[in-house]
């Protein structure tokens, strides 16, 4: 370009920055300012906030068992009458033919096979019983638990008991029992094997679980000891032996010396008189059944070594272990009848009025004062048969010579018994009483007693006396005797009365009652299996005149048998009467 046309382009440049500097300022557009945002930390986020979970309580430790207010509720329900809910042999037997409990056997296999078993029960050892509660029928259906003795029979009925079952008895002596009353066993197979029958209901969860656990943990003795080991043991350091039958059974059966009777029943009433709870103790009853009962409670209760008597102080009899305040009247009767001379220590009128006039015995009239007073054999003191042992003190010397008489004999030979087992050496018996001293036209006289002169009592067993003296004290109207026409009579009804005539084989040939049994005075200790094996039924003794059956009553009423009478002027009074007679 030349120069002349850089002149007009600079100018024209300069023009037009001078006019732009000179024309007002465009409005710039309006700016919107962002909010000035401070940077802060960003807030933590706030928890969510916590509901708090509801609150679950904790599981409550179940209270244990009240064992003490349990067994004590258990104890006063079973009935002192009712033999505390053991069953005797003879009324299972006849339950289980008309209405049959439910039988659960609870000893060990090697048991019921060595022993045999009651047919129909069931075995579930005692160790499994509540295991097996699903095979036992409801809780207030009929049960019958036996074992050997009855030792495990008896905490097995109270472990149910306290479970709900109400009516669970027991085998009172346990199998052994049932073979002593000779029942049947079966043998050479085992028992109905159990099966689910019902649906087991445990009210009380804790307490099941305390008692399964004491059954469950028996050991092989099952907490009894036995007779000879008991014996043995009192010989060094003895246990404490707590006897738990009635003062009844106490004062009437005998104890263990240095034994403590506390009865079944008051048992929870006196615990303040157990010993330390480590104390070595054994419990008794007669069998075992409530010493069972009472052994599992203690241990229950937290005694830590108590036993029971296997077998119960019945055991210990058997054991012919000593017995104080007792006297074994079978074995005492069995001795006296067979030591017996042939004319049983009878004296007859005749001879007894010529010893009056040479040398006169003392003689003893135990008839009742009124019988007395109108008629009585001259020389003769007064004591009436009730009151006998009461006046040892009136009689002369054990050793010296007594007469005794009654109205026929019977009264007679029973006083004549009692003395002759206390130690009296040297009495006898009028044969047929004054009757027979009147028939032999002796003389009587009439007029009151003479007054006794005291002595000194000679000594005689405390136990014996008192014994002997309960059974004459005792005797009722009538004497236990039943008139020829009167025995008549029952052996027309249904039942009739058992007659057992007690002479001599060569006598009973010669005639006698129709249906009676013979056995002889001193063989019937060693016969009584020919008499009922129920000792409530009635029986009535017969001999020729009324002495011996006199004796064989009174040695049957001693030794358990309640219901037997004496038949008054015995086989001679039945055939003056006209009454049949079998020859």
């Amino acid at each position: 370009m030349s120069k002349k046309m850089y002149l007009p382009v600079i100018l024209l440049i300069m023009l037009s920055m001078i006019l732009g500097a000179c024309a007002p300022a465009p409005a710039e557009p309006a700016v919107t300012e962002a909010p000035v945002v401070v940077a802060t930390e960003a807030p933590t986020a706030a928890p969510p906030t916590e509901v708090p979970p509801t609150p679950v309580p904790p599981t409550p430790t179940p209270e244990p068992p009240d064992v003490e207010a349990l067994v004590s509720a258990l104890f006063d329900n079973l009935p002192a009458d009712k033999g505390f809910d053991a069953v005797s042999a003879a009324k299972l037997n006849e339950e289980l033919v008309d209405k049959p409990p439910f039988l659960v056997d609870v000893r060990e296999a090697a048991e019921i096979e060595k022993d045999g078993y009651i047919e129909g029960a069931v075995n579930i050892p005692i160790r499994e019983l509540l295991k097996n509660l699903d095979k036992l029928p409801g809780l207030d259906e009929p049960i019958v638990i036996y074992c050997a003795s009855g030792h495990r029979g008896g905490i097995g009925m109270a472990a149910l008991r306290l479970l709900g079952y109400t009516n669970v008895r027991n085998l009172g002596g346990g199998l052994g029992a049932w073979k002593k009353a000779n029942l049947e066993v079966v043998t050479g197979s085992k028992p109905e094997a159990p099966q689910a029958i019902s649906t087991a209901i445990i009210e009380d969860q804790p307490l099941y679980e305390m008692l399964d656990g004491f059954l469950s943990n028996l050991p092989d003795n099952f907490y009894t000891v036995k007779s000879d080991a008991l014996a043995e043991e009192l010989t060094g350091t003895p246990p404490v032996i707590i006897d738990v039958r009635t003062t009844g059974e106490w004062d009437s059966q005998g104890y263990i010396e240095g034994s403590v009777n506390i009865p079944f029943s008051e048992f929870f009433t006196r615990l303040g008189e157990l010993p330390a709870k480590d104390t070595p103790i054994v419990v008794l009853c007669a069998s075992g059944h409530r010493g069972g009962m009472v052994m599992m409670a203690m241990r229950l209760m937290g005694y830590e070594n108590v036993r029971n008597l296997n077998g119960g102080l019945n055991a210990w009899k058997a054991a012919n272990l000593p017995v104080l305040g007792w006297v074994d009247w079978p074995t005492v009767w069995a001795e006296y009848l067979a030591a017996m001379p042939d004319n049983y220590f009878v004296i007859t009128a005749q001879k007894l009025s010529e010893s009056l006039v040479d040398t006169p015995p003392f003689l003893l009239d135990v008839r009742e004062v009124s019988e007395f007073e109108a008629e009585h054999i001259q020389g003769a003191v007064n004591i009436p048969v009730r009151d006998l042992l009461k006046n040892l003190d009136k009689l002369p010397g054990k050793d010296e010579a007594i007469v005794i008489y009654c109205g026929s004999g019977h009264r007679g030979g029973m006083a004549m018994a009692a003395l002759q087992l206390l130690g009296y050496t040297n009495v006898q018996n009028l044969g047929g009483g004054l009757g027979a001293w009147k028939k032999a036209e002796l003389p009587v006289e009439a007029g009151a007693p003479p007054e006794l002169v005291a002595g000194t009592a000679p000594e005689v067993d405390a136990t014996r006396l008192r014994d002997l003296d309960a059974f004459l004290t005792a005797l009722p109207e009538g004497w236990f005797l039943v008139k020829p026409a009167d025995l008549n009579v029952e052996l027309a009804g249904d039942p009739a009365p058992f007659v057992l005539d007690v002479r001599s084989a060569e006598e009973f040939a010669g005639g006698y009652i129709e249906g009676a049994t013979n056995v002889a005075l001193r063989d019937l200790p060693a016969n009584l299996a020919s008499l009922p094996t129920d000792k409530a039924a009635p029986i009535v003794v017969l001999c020729a005149s009324g002495h011996r059956g006199a004796i064989g009553m009174m040695y049957l009423r001693m030794t358990g048998y309640s219901e037997v009478r004496n038949l008054n002027g015995g086989m001679n009074a039945w055939v003056a009467a006209e009454l049949p007679v079998v020859k």
